[in-house]
């Protein structure tokens, strides 16, 4: 727990945003909207980018990338990027979704991402996403009110539950239920394409998700944690977003940028995922239409630091063996830097050395987390793009519990402790 008074100010903010970014489409949909009010223009694809200085950004489904460029900069300077992913683990909508058993009317789902299927029951849950309508357009979606449930069976139905444990079949368990009677298909379309103000008919095409319809809150004696769904990773995405307004607003010594990226959770394979060529694209174009060759972007690269931000394990005190020895990440601690030898995170030396001094300017302390030897580790967008540009890159984060869960916990300050040295390393 914190021994030090804090301004809400952030994490209050924070909390607005995650009510209002159930899916990733939401998620940059409200990143592009502040960007705006930011004074930030977006720019479109498939036209020509101008070079002058100022912020921009280019939307693209569930992924967003926001720079700024400062007036008289060099063709040549390089970049401080800040990654994050905009995507969670939950429940997704499948092509024919109307389905049910024994009376009930129930919604076929498919599992995205590594869910900790408990989690997901008993949780009254809305509806998000978007749907793309036959003239080419899309419509959000959102649900943000209790719709589906899936119900667990009773301990009378199942006796040994708390001594075997709870086994839940993929297929068979996860289904939500939403009503009663008999299957209707196109049923689940209709109410949703009611919902977005559109004809049934026009719809052609969805991406829809389950979420927990239950706000953010601080919790503890003193209210000093964070409970919230989908921290990994819209509380990196929040925080990314605030540190490029900064260093915009501050100055920086090279070029900001804040990209957020869907489908961490699945591997980034996708063309809004790290591991497609959105980042090397929009970066490219930064160079070359200030009138940089290809040499230029090579300079401009090799002048180049990324920070990869995402959520990562405070030391759970119910499992403490668990955790490496020595290292043990705290909730009000401060960020953590993420260090795994064999490159699952793409910390080294030269990246500690970076993250410490960002976090010493910004008056920040941090914490290291390095996972056990005898467990395997996860691993985040920072090693993809580290390969796949050649950029160096650094793996931080905030210490939480409860990872992958529907409602996971932090510390109330650490959001804003890592805001604070994202934008000191954005600015650097």
């Amino acid at each position: 727990m914190t021994s030090r008074r804090f301004d809400r100010t952030h994490t209050d903010d924070l909390i607005e945003f995650i009510g209002a970014s159930p899916s990733p489409y939401h998620a940059a949909a409200n990143v592009a909207e502040r960007l705006e009010a930011a004074g930030f223009r977006r720019l479109v694809e498939t036209a020509a980018w101008d070079g002058e200085a100022g912020g921009r950004y280019v939307l693209r489904g569930g992924a967003i990338v926001a720079w700024y460029v400062p007036e008289g900069t060099e063709v040549t300077r390089g970049f401080r990027i800040f990654g994050a992913h905009t995507d969670s683990p939950t429940l997704r909508v499948k092509p024919h979704p109307d389905t049910g058993a024994a009376g009930w009317r129930q919604v076929a789902v498919e599992l995205y991402g590594g869910t900790l299927l408990n989690t997901w029951l008993d949780r009254d849950l809305g509806l998000s996403g978007r749907i793309a309508l036959r003239d080419g357009t899309e419509r959000l979606v959102l649900v943000d009110r209790p719709l589906l449930r899936v119900p667990q069976l009773a301990i009378h139905l199942d006796r040994t539950v708390n001594e075997a444990g709870l086994q839940l079949d993929k297929q068979q368990h996860m289904t939500p239920i939403w009503g009663l009677g008999k299957i209707d298909e196109g049923a689940l379309i209709r109410f949703v394409a009611d919902e977005a103000g559109v004809d049934a008919e026009d719809v052609a095409g969805w991406d829809l998700m389950v979420h927990d319809v239950q706000k953010p809150a601080y919790i503890g004696r003193d209210g000093e944690l964070l409970a919230a769904a989908r921290l990994d990773n819209l509380l990196s995405v929040h925080a990314g977003l605030a540190a490029l307004l900064a260093a915009a607003h501050d100055g920086a010594a090279h070029i900001p940028v804040f990209g957020a990226f869907d489908h961490e959770e699945t591997g980034s394979e996708s063309t809004t995922g790290a591991a497609g060529p959105l980042l090397e694209t929009v970066l490219t174009r930064v160079v070359s239409s200030r009138g940089g060759s290809l040499d230029d972007r090579a300079r401009a690269f090799a002048d180049s630091f990324h920070l990869s931000s995402d959520v990562g394990h405070a030391v759970h005190p119910n499992y403490v063996g668990r955790h490496e020895p020595g290292h043990h990440p705290v909730p009000n601690g401060g960020p953590i830097l993420k260090v795994n030898t064999n490159q699952r995170y793409a910390t080294d030396a030269r990246g500690r050395a970076v993250w410490a001094a960002a976090c010493e300017r910004a008056g920040v302390p941090w914490q290291t987390f390095v996972g056990i030897n005898s467990m395997g580790c996860g691993t985040t967008i920072g090693p993809i793009t580290a390969t796949r540009l050649g950029i160096e890159t650094v793996d931080v984060g905030a210490a939480c519990l409860s990872m992958h869960s529907s409602r996971e916990l932090c510390g109330a300050e650490d959001p804003h402790l890592l805001a604070s040295a994202a934008a000191a390393f954005l600015a650097g």
